[in-house]
This record gives structure tokens, sequence and C-alpha cells, in this order.
């Protein structure tokens, strides 16, 4: 019997082995876990189909598949018809390859603190994972394991940021860190080799001289270098620089800007590097080239003996630190993206923002009344999130235009709603994941799907499916006790609603035909619309029908 890659979503079309929980020749039962999957959508683990042995397994851990690939055979006979694998000497003039990351089993480790030379076939070789269709690179954050630590399979050992998404990278094999190939803070394409992991817990003399406990290399005299280096020309470089120029090593990210920005060894051996074990990072540069520019100006502005220019330049090149006045931080992965899409979004769409207010009565009274009952009853602690963001997908319903992003002359007007909920992220953190066909929920529905992807948000949990292909946001700043703002189009939709807190106000109202005060729970609602694509008329139309759904709110179509 063949055991396929099963179908987990209408939107699913692969599906990545995490863990084998039986081996080839291991009798299975029915309905008894054989093995564990990973999607897009959702982690689970996958029972067997029969009673049997299992026979084969075609798919190793580590590896994706699409939907409907045989990943194992289960035999109904009595004996594997597997041949068993052999283990073969290979003759000692040939280089065995490498072992992937998916043949990397769980082993103990071997108490081992000797210098010997390991051999290929013990390093596991860990890569920059592709967390999404469209992420081309990643950036190491944090690593959580240090060269010479030990390590078990699926122990966290360091943590990425890309485009889409920051996730923790857990150890494909029980070992010993052998090598650390990338720095945090530096940023590398989807599948380079960060870090090698010895599974037999030896590590070699040449890699043990380099860990950060073991520093004993002698001082080398720098070389003078008069003229700006082609620092990436040639592999040898790389390999000379830390014996002639005495800059230590450097990341091939590190070498191109230096080679396009014209960097010589002399200049980069003044940059003090932030990285591990001092090495200089991506922003070190950056952040010589920013001050060097600002040097620059300042010569232009009054030429200076040397003396005056060195005493001049010495503001421009304040470090990363701190002093009694001033604090400066470098911004981290997720700042930096959010700097750069507001200005994307900033110089794209013809921000509008359009405001209303909405009496929240009738939504307050039911919350008031209801909301311990569906506690219980639904699991779920009901908010007016829930109900606005059902308003919205109703006026979305009816003005469909507000559902479309601009592709230079042409308007993509989306069939589908999938509805991005702003959430804030410790300690100064915002992404904007998404409720996937929202107009197919109702309101406990999208009060459960705000839940969890608030929750999924703020602990790494989210994938790149969750924060791609969103068509309408709404931000919630009234969380924070924000009456009314002007919030950010989130790149490409045209459209953003923003929600501020309900107070309690006095208020006009019409009784009896008669005008009088009365206390109400009023709610200020913002829509920033792109003007490119949608005017005055529409957008005043849109937030007008989400303050008269949210107004007319009846209980009984609860």
């Amino acid at each position: 019997m063949e055991i396929v890659m099963p179908k987990m979503g209408e939107s699913i079309s692969e599906g990545t082995i995490i863990k084998w929980h039986k081996k080839p020749g291991d009798t299975v039962k029915k309905d008894e876990i054989i093995f564990e999957i990973s999607t897009d959508k959702v982690d689970t683990e996958i029972p067997s189909p029969a009673d049997g042995i299992l026979e084969e397994i075609k798919v190793k851990e580590g590896e994706t598949v699409e939907v409907g690939t045989v990943v194992a055979v289960v035999s109904d006979s009595s004996k594997p018809t597997a041949k068993p694998v052999q283990n073969e000497e290979k003759p000692l003039e040939e280089t065995p390859a490498p072992v992937s990351v998916a043949q990397a089993e769980t082993e103990s480790i071997p108490n081992s603190s000797s210098n010997e030379q390991i051999n290929n076939t013990d390093l596991v070789e860990v890569e920059m994972p592709k967390m999404g269709e469209s992420v081309m690179e990643g950036t190491i954050i944090k690593w959580y394991k240090k060269q010479g630590d030990k390590v078990n399979k699926d122990e966290t050992i360091f943590e990425i940021s890309t485009d889409k998404v920051d996730t923790e990278v857990p150890s494909p094999a029980a070992g010993v860190i052998s090598e650390i190939l990338v720095a945090e803070q530096e940023t590398v394409s989807v599948g380079t080799v960060v870090a090698k992991i010895s599974v037999s817990g030896k590590v070699p003399s040449e890699i043990k001289t380099k860990l950060p406990e073991q520093k004993t290399q002698p001082v080398v005299q720098k070389e003078e270098i008069k003229t700006p280096v082609p620092v990436a020309d040639k592999k040898e470089s790389s390999i000379k620089q830390e014996k002639d120029s005495g800059v230590g090593f450097l990341s091939p990210l590190v070498l191109s800007i230096a080679k396009k920005e014209n960097i010589s060894f002399d200049e980069l051996s003044n940059i003090k590097g932030t990285g591990i074990s001092g090495r200089i990072t991506k922003n070190d540069v950056l952040n010589y080239l920013e001050n060097r520019k600002t040097t620059s100006k300042i010569s232009e502005i009054a030429p200076q003996s040397k003396t005056e220019q060195a005493e001049a330049a010495k503001p421009a090149f304040v470090p990363v630190s701190s002093t009694a006045e001033v604090d400066r931080i470098p911004m981290d992965n997720i700042r930096q993206k959010i700097m750069q899409h507001m200005i994307n979004s900033r110089d794209t769409s013809v921000h509008v923002t359009e405001f209303i207010e909405v009496d929240m009565t009738k939504i307050y009274n039911f919350l008031k009344a209801k909301r311990d009952e569906y506690l219980q009853k639904e699991g779920v602690k009901l908010t007016y999130m829930a109900f606005i963001a059902d308003a919205c997908v109703k006026a979305l319903k009816e003005f469909p235009l507000m559902n479309s992003s601009v592709d230079e002359n042409t308007i993509i007007q989306k069939k589908y709603i999938n509805l991005g909920i702003a959430v804030a992220v410790e300690p100064a953190g915002l992404i904007v994941p998404n409720i996937k066909k929202a107009d197919e929920r109702n309101i406990v529905g999208l009060a459960k799907a705000i839940n969890d992807i608030a929750y999924r948000a703020r602990n790494k949990k989210l994938t790149p499916d969750d924060i791609s292909n969103g068509t309408f946001s709404i931000t919630n700043y009234g969380v924070f006790g924000t009456m009314m703002g002007t919030p950010i189009i989130n790149q490409p939709e045209v459209g953003i609603l923003g929600v501020g807190t309900v107070i309690k106000r006095p208020v006009v109202v019409e009784l009896d035909g008669s005008d009088t005060i009365a206390i109400k729970p009023i709610l200020i609602l913002s829509l920033a619309h792109d003007h490119r694509l949608i005017d005055g008329m529409i957008g005043g139309k849109f937030i007008k029908f989400v303050k008269d759904k949210l107004e007319s709110f009846d209980p009984s179509s609860m």
C-alpha cells in the first residue's frame, strides 16, 4: 500500500516531512502515527492506513514534496521485501560528499575532546532556509549556540529574519557546532551554508583555534594598502585577508559591499565589528559608509589641515554605543523592513484619509450581556474588532473596487477577501497577517481567526502564507487608547481602516422630535485610501456603509 503526501487544505500544494516515527522494517498498526508533516497551514501527524510493515521510505526528513507524492510503502506481509541498507566502505582515495541535512539522523553525541581531523561525511551543513516562494535571502538575527557547543536535533540554534517572517531555525541533527560561517546581522541568499554540525562530536583543530575562548593568534603587522583593492575578485582574497590585512574573517556580502564602495583593507581594519568574535557585519560597513559621507560633506564646507580634519571627523564617527547624553541604537531587521515598507507606501500611494463617528451602543450592550456566555460556549473572547471586521468584509463586497490593487495602468480586482489585521509585536515591531477568505466567516469565526493570528504573530509562529496576498487591512490603534489616526496603506492594497478606542461621550440625539444630550459609546473610524484609484465618493460611501452596519447590529443575527 502506497502512502502519499496528504492534501491538508484547498490551497495546499506541498508538504514537508518533519519526522519519521518509524523506520524501514518496523511493524505498524492501522491508525498508528508513522510520520509528521508541515505545510503552509498546519503541522500534523499522519497515521498508517493499514496494519503491516513499513517496507520503504521514499521521502526523507526535511524534504518537501507535492501533494499526492508517494512518501512510503507499507507491506501487508510479515517480512519486509525491501533490502536492508548496507554500510559500504568507500576507497580511501575517494572524497566522500558532505552529508545533506535530510540525511542527518538523531544520534547520541560521543564524549570527544580530541583535536583530530574529522571527515566530510561527519559534517551536516545547515543552510539558510527558504521561507516562501518569493523569499530569496535571510538575515541571521541571533545565534543561540556558538562554535564547540553541543546541540540536540530540533533544538533552536539560530533565528532569522526575512521579508516575510521572523522565525527560529532548529538543528537538523544532534552533534557539535563545528563551524559558524555567517555572523549575526549578516544577510545571505537562501541555500547558503551558514553553519556545520559534527555529528560525531569531534571538532577539528583548525576550527577550535577560531573559538572565542581560544584566541591565541599572534598579532600580525597590518600591510599598508594605498589604493582601493577589489576585495572580492579572487577566492584567495578571503583566505589571505586574515593573515595580511588584520581585518579578520569577512563574509562574501561584506566583501561585495567593500568592492562596490571601494573600501580598502586598511579602511576595513578601522571598522569595529559588532558580529560574532568581533566580525565586521553588513550594518557595520553601511554605518561606516554613512559616516564617511558625513565627513566628506564637512570637509567640502571648510577645507582644513590634516590635524583639523581629524578633529572635525571625530563627531562623524561616533560608534554604536551609549554616552551620558546620547544612545545610538542600531535598527533591528524588523524595524528596517517596516521603515522601508512605509517609505515605499508613501512614495507609491496618494493617501487620502476620511473620518466618521460610529455609535456603538447596540454592540456595547450586546458584549456587556453576552461576552461571558460566548467565552464559555465558543471558547473565544468577543471584542469590538470582530464586529468591525465583519462590517468591513460586507463593505468590501458592496464596494469591490476597495478590494483591488493597482498594476501600472491596470486595476487588479480581487474576487476573494483576505483581511489583514495589524498586530503590534514587542518591543517595537509591527506585522500584518491576514485572515484568508474572511468573507466565508461569521463574527465568531472572525473573532477566533483574529485571536489566532495575533497569538502566532507574537510567538513567531506565522508562515509566509499568513502575511501574503492580503487584499485590505485593519489597524486597531485604539487598543492603546488612541481616538483617531491616519494609517499608512499596506502595499499593494488601496485602503486601510483605522480603528480608534471606544469612549463614552455626550452626543446630541433626537428623541420624540426634540434634540437632547445623551451619553453614548462612540468610535471614530478612519479610512486611508489610495486616490490613484479610490476617489472621495467611493471612500465616503465605503466608510459610511461600515458605520451603518455597526449601528444597526441585530443580536438575533448571532
